[in-house]
């Protein structure tokens, strides 16, 4: 399957965008006081997870984006490609 270039790069800013946004989410619910009472909270332990699974998700999804852009230079290269 090939990707668009506009939909490859949409991929890759989704991916970026992630790494914006839930690294921030995290800080705040770090210095949420609910987070920490005599240790971890639930309340903080599933924000964590929530976090490392979106960034773990935004990382695939630009790497599928980058590799949707590297298959559209390599086929432009080749002659016959698409």
């Amino acid at each position: 399957m090939r990707l668009s270039k506009p939909v490859s790069w949409f991929l890759v800013l989704f991916g970026v965008w992630s790494w914006f946004i839930w690294p921030n989410f995290l800080r705040n619910i770090w210095n949420d006081p609910r987070s920490f009472d005599h240790g971890a909270q639930p309340f903080f332990l599933v924000h964590l997870v929530l976090v490392v699974v979106s960034l773990v998700l935004g990382t695939a999804i630009a790497v599928i984006g980058v590799r949707g852009l590297r298959g559209l230079r390599g086929s432009a290269r080749r002659p016959g490609g698409d």
